[in-house]
């Protein structure tokens, strides 16, 4: 009724101003009771869970997602309660997971999917209609959505679970021999962990990194391009994502670098010995090669006189024997040369005629006596 009161009494005013009636601050009184007519004055049932619409939660953990409401008085109809994974594609329909309806509860799908799913009330007609997960899986990252009903009023409330892998124990190392002076890396990796994964590192007692040092927070790396004795210590490695962190540690050393004389005098030291070692062992081999040689030929030679023919017998013994067997007793004497200068001369022994024997004398044809 205030309402027509005010457009009446506009009318009558020929020149209304506002500076002088207070009629604007009654126009937007009459506005806002016009909007909340219109509504009714009543809103039906209304959820009244609170929180982030998106929600990271680590694998194995156990996971409550509120859905509480508040019907009103109006609201006279049969509870009904539906819990369902939201479709990514809008031309499929939604999966219903477990509803409520007529006091008795429902399960609904795949039971891979909706194992250990069911409400965390022990009467969802109570109030609280909110669904609970014992043991969080990868395959429960999904868009879920609530929907209570109790004719004529109904609201929805939907929230985004991502379930991820909490980062394994990193796994700390040094590239480089850790000398002064040279460059050095810190690496540091976790093999398992959902991404995004950053890696820190920081030294034990907390200090910072020296600002020469650069660290790459995606690989894991600690670059100290000039190592020196002011970065000996410590160093943790922390890495982490939206669920959880680990860590690990590593002392670095720092090692004066080796004496380069000493080790050039070492090098030709070693090389000079080498050398002689060589020779020794070829002068050996040479020397067993040709004893080897000298004894083969000893062996060959020997092998030739044994396949020689023995001689004949000097033709002076053939005929001794002749010269007895054809003068049966007769006596013989040896007849040798006697050399006198560089002449030979021949000589007849002639036996006493006392004695009876025959003279004979040698030919030098036959080479025997005659």
């Amino acid at each position: 009724m205030l309402c027509p009161l005010i457009g009446m009494v506009l009318h009558l005013d020929e020149r209304p101003s506002f500076s002088s009636h207070p009629w604007s601050s009654m126009i937007g009184i009459c506005a806002i009771t016009v909007f909340l007519n219109a509504g009714g004055g009543s809103m039906g049932m209304r959820l009244t869970s609170t929180g982030p619409q998106t929600i990271q939660r680590a694998q194995g953990e156990r996971m409550t997602l509120g859905c509480t409401y508040s019907p009103e008085p109006s609201d006279t109809g049969e509870l009904d309660i539906e819990w369902s994974v939201v479709s990514p594609d809008t031309t499929q329909n939604d999966q219903l997971l477990l509803s409520y309806a007529g006091g008795n509860k429902y399960i609904h799908g795949d039971p891979g999917l909706t194992k250990g799913l069911d409400f965390a009330a022990g009467d969802p007609s109570l109030g609280d209609a909110s669904l609970s997960i014992t043991s969080l899986s990868p395959a429960h990252s999904a868009t879920y959505q609530c929907k209570v009903k109790k004719s004529p009023g109904v609201d929805m409330r939907k929230v985004s679970l991502v379930v991820m892998v909490r980062p394994s124990v990193p796994k700390c190392w040094v590239d480089g021999g850790e000398a002064v002076g040279e460059t050095v890396s810190l690496h540091c990796k976790s093999s398992q962990g959902s991404s995004p994964l950053n890696y820190a590192w920081k030294t034990e007692r907390g200090g910072p990194i020296p600002p020469s040092a650069t660290q790459n927070h995606v690989t894991g790396e600690l670059l100290i391009s000039n190592h020196s004795e002011s970065f000996v210590g410590i160093y943790i490695c922390e890495v982490t994502n939206a669920v959880g962190d680990e860590r690990c540690r590593i002392n670095l050393t720092a090692n004066k670098p080796p004496n380069r004389a000493g080790v050039i005098v070492g090098t030709v030291v070693g090389c000079l010995l080498l050398i002689i070692i060589l020779a020794i062992l070829i002068c050996l081999l040479i020397y067993k090669c040709d004893a080897r040689f000298t004894h083969d030929e000893k062996e060959v030679s020997n092998d030739i006189r044994e396949d020689v023919t023995a001689p004949e017998s000097r033709p002076h013994s053939r005929g001794t024997s002749r010269g007895t067997s054809l003068h049966p007793g007769v006596a013989y004497s040896q007849v040798g040369m006697q050399q006198t200068g560089h002449s030979h001369r021949e000589h007849t022994h002639i036996p006493s005629t006392s004695t009876g024997y025959t003279p004979v004398k040698y030919d030098s044809r036959y080479g025997y006596a005659v």
